[in-house]
């Protein structure tokens, strides 16, 4: 297999990370939520006091931290910022409403970009977000676009928090969600969408190996 970039993109709670894991796991890749490094950098501005309307100060914060990428459980790999791993803090609701906000910050994305171009130069990697095939790796071998019905996702992300422990409605996880979508798509600075040349699948009545049997037989034609 020549191919070593795999990039998946898609809405929030679509299944990208089950799947990037999974994938990545079949090819003896290394996988990477960029999501993670960006709630990771939510939860700092929080707990420094930071309102998510303070461009100039989140740019500041943004070009000053420090992070690493080490390996984790199977094939993950863990951000850890100022050398702290905060991976059992960044799933915080508060993390949740406020990520997609800071993240639209054109000063915070192209310290976010160059990050995760950096770690894709080191290792043969699945990586998943929401403009990896677009904005960050847009010369990756194969690109995968995944897509389900906001109602679809609301359901799988309530099971995923209730599992968690955190205490929600399904009724505001789907306004969350759709809030997410709405920032995601509209923001000026890489907005959601479909590379021009991905492969998109729909979700909405596949299984999570269903997903995953469709790439790796995309992986293998490259």
């Amino acid at each position: 297999m020549n191919l070593r970039l795999i990039t998946i993109d898609g809405p929030v709670a679509v299944g990208k990370s089950s799947v990037g894991l999974m994938l990545a796991e079949r090819l003896s890749f290394q996988f990477f939520d960029t999501g993670v490094i960006y709630r990771t950098f939510t939860w700092k501005a929080l707990n420094a006091g930071l309102s998510p309307l303070d461009t100039e100060a989140l740019a500041k914060l943004a070009h000053d931290t420090a992070f690493q990428f080490v390996p984790g459980s199977g094939a993950h790999l863990v951000v850890l910022i100022d050398g702290e791993d905060t991976s059992r803090l960044i799933g915080a609701p508060e993390v949740e409403r406020n990520v997609a906000l800071i993240a639209k910050i054109p000063q915070v994305r192209e310290r976010m970009v160059s990050e995760q171009r950096r770690v894709a130069t080191e290792l043969r990697l699945v990586m998943a977000g929401r403009d990896i095939g677009t904005v960050v790796l847009p010369w990756a071998d194969l690109k995968v676009f995944l897509q389900a019905s906001v109602t679809e996702r609301a359901k799988r992300r309530y099971a995923e928090l209730n599992e968690r422990g955190v205490e929600t409605s399904y009724e505001t996880v789907l306004e969350e969600l759709e809030q997410r979508d709405r920032n995601d798509t509209t923001r000026a600075v890489s907005p959601l969408k479909p590379a021009d040349d991905a492969v998109v699948i729909d979700t909405d009545t596949l299984s999570l190996e269903e997903v995953v049997a469709r790439i790796l037989v995309l992986a293998h034609r490259q």
